[in-house]
């Protein structure tokens, strides 16, 4: 027992010194900052216990429970030299907190063989817990009155065995208001999404926080935290008779890493090569060509692609509003043209990209879903996809076979960027800056050209309009383009490799993003003209009965404009450049929301199923449907008002047929009896 003491004597004055004496006092600094801010931990380096005393470094890593108990008595009676006052106050929930521990351990190889030690590990949160009272000290009663007092260490409420004035051995109660509390929260942090590897599960922890630590992160923060890996048993009543335990982190210290692009190493080599690029001729080319090197084609997709890779500056207004600057895009067109793999690559080449199926993918698992804890059945917030993918990219496949109500909860991250949960008593409001590119199939497998986009698809106008770009790939069969796509095919599939090689590769090309990504170019008179102008003539349309853009494509071609100036790593956006993102967003407005009458204008009711040529055709229908019912509001009988379509001359005998379902569909007429119809 004298020689435990002894060691920790020994080892209490270690850690006085260090504190006292490192490198000129740096702690003692940081202490008397602590002091003057009422701060209740002390940070300190890995490195500079490493450097003072190795041994002792080492100690605090296998058995950090003890040594670092012994350093918060070290740092507190040294606090208490500088301000006894304040070290009283801060001493039920002091912590010595250590940071830059020497070496990360991957979430997925965290094993037994780590238990009780102290890690490094990082990882995205999850998870994130309502906010609760834990015990420290809990204060008992015997039934004689005399008070107890237990330190609280364990997962279980531990209680006096004995009391220490009478001896009493039963009916003792917890007196809560004599008793210590800390602030503890829950949290789950999961390995990140780029270091997941192909066909495993995410590895995931609990992980506790006291004190200071609650309420610094929530559910899409991507963090490095320092903690001891702990087990706690699966049902606790049960502790004695279980084998078989969770293993959770207790957090001693945590960080939050940067919301941008992830710290890529970017030389001055590949600043001079990035910055060569942007200057050349054909630096935007190379850019495009760059992109999905292995797919033929599309170069047009890939420049919308490569356009929301770079995205544009979010602008914050004087009242607090933000002015969206990630674009969103939507591919949709006839199997096997390669749509999937565009949105693969597009979410490896992103700096923080994530992959999903609308099939699988519930509005809860898109946004953000409030779930029951297991153990306490405390109600807690877990993140989904496109917030985890937050300042970054999320590619949904398959976007045509999500329910509508799924779909439905993409409206609020697409345009306002975030996600709003008001469930289980939990109000919260997450970050989702997020860029969307989706994917989706025809309604009947192949894309018909002579039928509105609406027809092929039936997604909803206010959902499309959120799409800065949307692409229509069509397969149409022609013989040069054929035999040069089967070459490149057949090329892939006996090599592996294409024969066009790209001009920048795909590791080089992350680097670019993430050096174009930090430019802000401000827009310049020249090139707000220019958007100006094109926006006010694809406003004034030929046909009246047009439905014209909306004040979301101006804002479309400002960030297209604003991408192309930051992927030549422009200070302004300049005339070139609102020409070159004009032009993109003509490009991909003539494969979606061209005017059927082909009178070379814009109708975004095309979007909507209600092109001007069918919104026509409609109220021709109704006209001729009251005219049919009189003024004394009579049956109509339904062959008859199809013959009568028929012989205005404007219908087809199958567009009539067509006209009355769709009405009647749509509520405008209703059935009153078999084969007769009346107005609502």
């Amino acid at each position: 027992m004298l020689m435990i003491e002894t060691t920790e004597a020994a080892e209490l004055e270690q850690f006085e010194t260090f504190l006292k004496t490192f490198r000129k006092k740096k702690y003692a600094a940081e202490i008397s900052r602590l002091i003057a801010f009422g701060a209740r931990s002390l940070v300190i380096d890995y490195e500079d216990l490493l450097l003072f005393n190795n041994d002792l470094a080492n100690k605090l890593k296998n058995k950090p429970e003890d040594t670092l108990l012994n350093f918060d008595k070290a740092a507190l009676n040294f606090i208490s030299e500088e301000n006894y006052e304040h070290a009283e106050s801060i001493k039920k929930d002091f912590k010595v907190r250590i940071r830059s521990l020497s070496d990360n351990v991957p979430l997925r190889n965290l094993t037994s063989d780590n238990l009780f030690t102290l890690i490094s590990v990082v990882g995205i949160i999850v998870r994130a817990s309502e906010l609760q009272p834990l015990t420290v000290l809990a204060t008992f009663q015997c039934k004689n009155g005399h008070m107890n007092e237990i330190i609280q260490n364990s997962t279980l409420l531990l209680k006096p065995s004995q009391c220490h004035s009478c001896n009493d051995t039963k009916s003792f109660e917890l007196i809560e208001r004599e008793s210590e509390f800390i602030d503890h929260q829950v949290v789950r942090v999961q390995e990140l999404p780029e270091e997941l590897p192909p066909g495993q599960l995410p590895q995931s922890f609990d992980v506790y926080l006291n004190s200071d630590l609650v309420n610094k992160i929530r559910p899409g923060d991507r963090v490095s935290l320092t903690g001891i890996l702990k087990t706690e048993p699966i049902k606790p009543e049960a502790i004695i008779k279980q084998r078989l335990f969770y293993s959770r982190i207790d957090a001693n210290y945590i960080e939050l890493l940067g919301k941008g692009p992830e710290d890529i190493i970017i030389s001055k080599e590949d600043e001079a090569q990035i910055r060569s690029i942007a200057n050349s001729e054909n630096g935007y080319l190379q850019l495009i060509n760059s992109i999905a090197p292995s797919i033929h084609g599309y170069e047009t997709e890939k420049e919308g692609i490569l356009s929301m890779l770079l995205g544009s500056p979010t602008r914050y207004t004087d009242d607090g509003m933000s002015i969206r600057g990630d674009l969103n895009v939507l591919l949709v067109g006839d199997p096997g043209t390669a749509k999937s793999e565009l949105l693969k690559y597009a979410s490896r080449i992103a700096p923080r990209g994530l992959y999903t199926s609308g099939r699988g993918s519930t509005a809860a698992g898109l946004t953000a879903a409030v779930v029951r804890e297991r153990n306490s059945g405390v109600m807690t917030l877990e993140a989904g996809a496109i917030v985890l993918a937050d300042q970054g990219l999320a590619a949904i496949d398959e976007f045509d076979k999500m329910r509508t109500e799924d779909r439905s909860a993409l409206h609020e991250a697409m345009e306002q960027q975030t996600v709003s949960v008001a469930k289980g008593g939990i109000v919260a409001t997450l970050n989702a800056r997020t860029s969307i590119l989706a994917a989706a199939n025809p309604i009947l497998g192949k894309y018909d050209r002579n039928a509105t986009f609406y027809d092929n698809l039936n997604l909803p106008l206010p959902l499309l309009t959120r799409f800065d770009l949307i692409f229509v790939i069509t397969d149409i069969p022609d013989r040069t383009k054929d035999e040069i796509l089967a070459t490149h095919i057949l090329e892939l599939h006996s090599s592996g490799k294409s024969s066009i090689k790209p001009p920048i590769d795909s590791d080089f090309l992350k680097k670019y993003i993430i050096y174009a990504k930090k430019v802000n170019p401000v827009l310049t008179i020249e090139a707000r003209n220019k958007i100006r102008d094109f926006y006010l003539k694809i406003r004034q349309q030929k046909n009246e009965n047009n439905l014209p853009p909306t004040p979301r494509q101006l804002e479309g071609l400002v960030r297209l404009s604003t991408s192309r100036a930051r992927a030549l790593l422009h200070d302004t956006v300049t005339e070139d450049d609102a020409i070159q993102g004009i032009n993109l967003m003509y490009r991909a407005l003539l494969t979606s929301a061209l005017d059927p009458t082909g009178d070379g204008g814009f109708d975004f009711g095309t979007l909507s199923g209600y092109s001007a040529t069918k919104r026509q055709k409609l109220e021709s229908a109704l006209d001729l449907f009251r005219k049919l019912q009189g003024d004394n509001k009579n049956e109509v009988e339904g062959t008859k008002f199809i013959q009568e379509l028929v012989n205005s001359g404007k219908f087809e005998i199958d567009e009539a047929k067509k006209m009355l379902q769709q009405i009647s569909d749509n509520g405008i007429i209703y059935e009153s009896s078999q084969g007769f119809y009346r107005r609502i």
